[in-house]
């Protein structure tokens, strides 16, 4: 007799940004023609750039030729889409090998995928509040208890708060942990680790043998040249990190699909000599993958060149716009806010001691905006919202001009 996976049934609720849907579906329903504003889900706006357009254009061209036709790539990515990669962590002073970079469909595939190289009982520790992907991921893998409806958690997983009293960056753990989430620039938060920050985890990770996931899908957005774009950047980082990183935020590729993650070849755990979770990584994605479609990796090596990225840090920097229009506007009736300067989201703390439901609700009803819930995103995010920043200007615009007239009249 077939079996389901119980760790399903430990899950406590649908997807977050599913349930956010069926209640801005159920607002729609009950009040038609009333127009919602979405500053909730962070999808692209955006068109693609005219290289990208071109590069993809050229890539499914070169498939209508026997001359140029291809089939099968390599399982890790093509060799120059990798090159490219490559060329651009050098740049910030990061050398890799070829080897170590795996071209997949996006960073929230790996993020969740990645796990499965490591062992079943792993004590995982994840940021909080953070992506829910990282949460659920490991729990339906088995690695997370049942949920406590009291403390908002699930059991076996440790929870690093971040908060205003740490800047939205926790502190190492306090006892051993085997896997560490970590999130640069932040979703929710949209604050950044500095370098100091991230060698504490670092010489933590080095220390007790543990590995650093660490998801970069938002470094493009980072403007202060004092804050590290990769991990990688901290001397010591490639024995005892993985980086994941997505071309969808930086070139609009949210359902175009394309990413990457760098599996160090001097990565080591316990146990487990250097290049071993390497060729773990690389059986696993020729065992259950065939490589992102050839057509898009040319328009991700076209995001890469030298006018792709002129163009795509052009779009990147109007969504900074839009997210220091929501922090300024958002900030002038009286709301606390964080993030926005070098990432795609602001993280506003809800008035009057508001739930983040409730303050979800509130703007959802009243202002016929659709934001993201804290709560949603771990226990240390209540009490706050998620603002995107990846609308477009016009309605950025008059979505903080309704959340405004809503919170001033009270």
């Amino acid at each position: 007799m077939a079996r389901a996976n119980q760790n399903y049934d430990k899950l406590a609720a649908g997807y977050l940004f599913p349930e956010i849907a069926r209640r801005a579906r159920a607002f729609a329903d009950g009040h038609p023609g009333v127009e919602l504003l979405r500053l909730g889900i962070g999808d692209t706006t955006l068109p693609l750039t005219p290289t990208v357009v071109a590069g993809l254009c050229s890539g499914a061209e070169k498939l209508g030729s026997a001359e140029t036709y291809t089939g099968y790539g390599d399982y890790e990515g093509e060799r120059w889409m990798r090159e490219a990669v490559a060329a651009a962590y050098r740049e910030r002073g990061v050398t890799l090998d070829l080897g170590e970079i795996f071209v997949s469909d996006g960073a929230k595939s790996d993020s969740a995928n990645i796990q499965s190289i490591f062992a079943v009982d792993s004590v995982v520790a994840i940021e909080d509040p953070a992506y829910p992907v990282y949460v659920d991921s490991n729990v339906m893998a088995g690695r997370g208890g049942p949920f406590d409806p009291k403390r908002q958690q699930y059991q076996g997983l440790l929870y690093m708060p971040c908060n205003e009293a740490n800047g939205f960056f926790p502190d190492v753990p306090a006892r051993r942990v085997d896997l560490i989430y970590l999130c640069s620039p932040n979703n929710p938060t949209g604050e950044v680790a500095t370098h100091a920050q991230l060698s504490r985890f670092v010489e933590y990770a080095r220390a007790e043998q543990a590995v650093i996931l660490f998801d970069a899908a938002y470094s493009a957005f980072i403007r202060d040249p004092t804050l590290p774009h990769s991990i990688y950047e901290v001397p010591g980082a490639k024995s005892c990190a993985i980086e994941m990183n997505s071309f969808s935020k930086s070139a609009g590729f949210t359902g175009v699909r394309l990413g990457w993650a760098v599996v160090p070849k001097d990565l080591v755990a316990e146990e487990c000599p250097s290049g071993k979770l390497n060729a773990m990584w690389y059986r696993r994605q020729s065992t259950f993958f065939n490589g992102p479609s050839n057509v898009v990796q040319a328009g991700g090596a076209a995001a890469l060149s030298l006018q792709g990225r002129r163009e795509c840090r052009a779009m990147v920097d109007q969504y900074l716009q839009n997210a220091l229009l929501i922090r300024d506007g958002l900030g002038r009736a009286g709301l606390t806010c964080f993030g926005g300067k070098n990432a795609p989201y602001v993280w506003a703390r809800a008035p009057r001691g508001l739930s983040s439901w409730d303050f979800f609700d509130l703007l959802l009803n009243e202002a016929q905006v659709v934001t993201t819930p804290g709560s949603g995103f771990g226990p240390s995010g209540e009490g706050y919202i998620r603002l995107s920043a990846f609308g477009r200007r016009r309605d950025t615009e008059r979505a903080v001009a309704r959340i405004r007239a809503t919170l001033e009249k009270g």
